[in-house]
């Protein structure tokens, strides 16, 4: 018997009721039998500081603990400027540093987002894998879940309602396991 794989996954937006939190809950729905999702909330990681890094509260020890903890990880994206939110990457920042004690090195990663705009957080997708470049993480390149006009396919409920949409969740998170399987024979 295959030991379960666990994942955590998180969300780059605190907004209580966002696309993106949606698309985490539709990944706990649609895992595969030997996977298990834990969702971490980023809300209360303070702002990264450089000074303080060799003493980081509570909320980024935990953080990079789970991380450490994971076999995978897992990341709901929303797209802000043409980027990845400044509450995401303030979180990175946070668990890979100081160097030398970056808790995302060697795990495998996979991506996704929502937007209600057309191009459905491609550009903050692409512009996380760069980020993946030097913090050591192995990105999973197939499925690409962009899920563009999220107020479409996301009720007022945050229930990920379009059947393509939850395909393309269930083939990230099968891909996701495999990967991560592949990369780490034990898992």
């Amino acid at each position: 018997m295959k030991k379960v794989c666990k994942i955590l996954g998180f969300a780059g937006s605190l907004r209580k009721n966002s696309y993106n939190r949606s698309l985490l809950q539709a990944a706990l729905e649609l895992l595969p039998e030997d996977a298990e999702l834990e969702v971490f909330d980023l809300d209360g990681i303070p702002s990264y500081n450089e000074d303080l890094e060799d003493q980081p509260v509570e909320k980024v020890k935990e953080f990079k603990a789970r991380i450490k903890a994971a076999d995978a990880i897992l990341i709901a994206t929303p797209e802000y400027n043409y980027s990845i939110p400044g509450v995401l990457k303030n979180a990175i920042d946070c668990a890979s540093r100081p160097y030398g004690d970056n808790a995302f090195a060697h795990k495998p990663v996979a991506i996704m987002g929502a937007s209600p705009g057309m191009i459905g957080t491609a550009r903050a997708q692409y512009h996380l894998r760069q980020c993946f470049v030097f913090l050591s993480c192995f990105a999973l390149n197939q499925p690409e879940v962009m899920v563009a006009f999220a107020q479409e396919k996301i009720d007022k409920d945050g229930k990920v309602i379009d059947r393509e949409t939850r395909e393309k969740i269930r083939e990230l998170m099968e891909s996701l396991v495999t990967w991560t399987r592949r990369l780490t024979p034990s898992t």
